[in-house]
This record gives C-alpha cells, sequence and structure tokens, in this order.
C-alpha cells in the first residue's frame, strides 16, 4: 500500500490535489460537491480525483445513488504515517 500511495499522491501530476482530497477526507467525510466547494476545485475535476483514489484503494464511498460520501479506506488509515510523510513533502 505505501508504494500505491506514494505513486497516487506523489508520484503523478495530479498528485497534490489527490492528496488535498485525502487530507479534506480525514477531517470529515463529504461529497464530490463538498469537496469541490471546500478545495476551490472544479466539481469534474474532484470527480476524476475520487475515481483514481478509490480505484487504488485509498478511499471508500458508501453505497448511495445520490450524494456518495467518501472516506479514507481502512487499508490508508492503517499506512497514515506514510500519508502524513507524503503530505509533509508536498508542503514544502
Amino acid at each position: 500500500m505505501e508504494t500505491v500511495l506514494w505513486q497516487t499522491l506523489a508520484g503523478t501530476r495530479g498528485g497534490p490535489n489527490r492528496a488535498r482530497v485525502l487530507r479534506a477526507l480525514s477531517d470529515q467525510p463529504r461529497n464530490a460537491n463538498q469537496l469541490a466547494d471546500d478545495l476551490d476545485l472544479a466539481y469534474n475535476t474532484v470527480r476524476y480525483h475520487l475515481e483514481v483514489l478509490e480505484e487504488n484503494g485509498v478511499i471508500t464511498s458508501s453505497d448511495a445513488d445520490y450524494g456518495v460520501i467518501y472516506l479514507p479506506s481502512e487499508q490508508a488509515r492503517t499506512h497514515w504515517d506514510t500519508v502524513e510523510q507524503i503530505l509533509t513533502q508536498l508542503d514544502d
């Protein structure tokens, strides 16, 4: 999972935005619209990053058809020290 986290959050051009999304979700589970508003990103941009994070097992989502709520996965929580290390490097 550590390799996945590094690749997803720091290894690509979109990594910093994915890191912002994950950081926001660690504070409070949210839906895509709330994230877009809170992070001042386009809704479609947020949706794309949520899909990448979910496909890689970094976040999970509720089973709702409308207003799906996202939160960090158990795998990400288990490796949260790696997430924090990545976020610190991105902040520098």
